[in-house]
């Protein structure tokens, strides 16, 4: 098993930090009840206002489609795409085992 952890940062457009972090606030409950996520958590920089950080791991690449292909996943991604500046994601591997 490979088990693959996403870094996803996001950035609100001035005026939207609020909005924004209730809607990542959102997904944690009912994406941590997939099969297969592993560890789902959000951050919020303490450097950067509005700047938050998912860290996730998830069991393998087929959790990762189910995952954005779940209602509440493609909610999130209608409800935040006027309120967001900068989306990156990242799929990681562990490099020590």
């Amino acid at each position: 098993m490979t088990v693959i952890t996403i870094c996803a940062i996001l950035k609100a457009k001035q005026g939207h930090e609020n909005q924004l972090r209730d809607e990542l606030l959102k997904l944690i409950e009912p994406s941590r009840a997939e099969k297969g996520c592993i560890q789902y958590m959000l951050h919020r920089s303490l450097e950067e206002k509005g700047t938050f950080v998912f860290y996730e791991s998830w069991a393998d690449e087929n959790a990762i489609i189910t995952h954005v292909n779940t209602e509440h996943y493609q909610t999130y991604r209608k409800n935040i795409e006027t309120i967001i500046d900068t989306m990156d994601v990242y799929h990681l591997e562990n490099m020590e085992s």
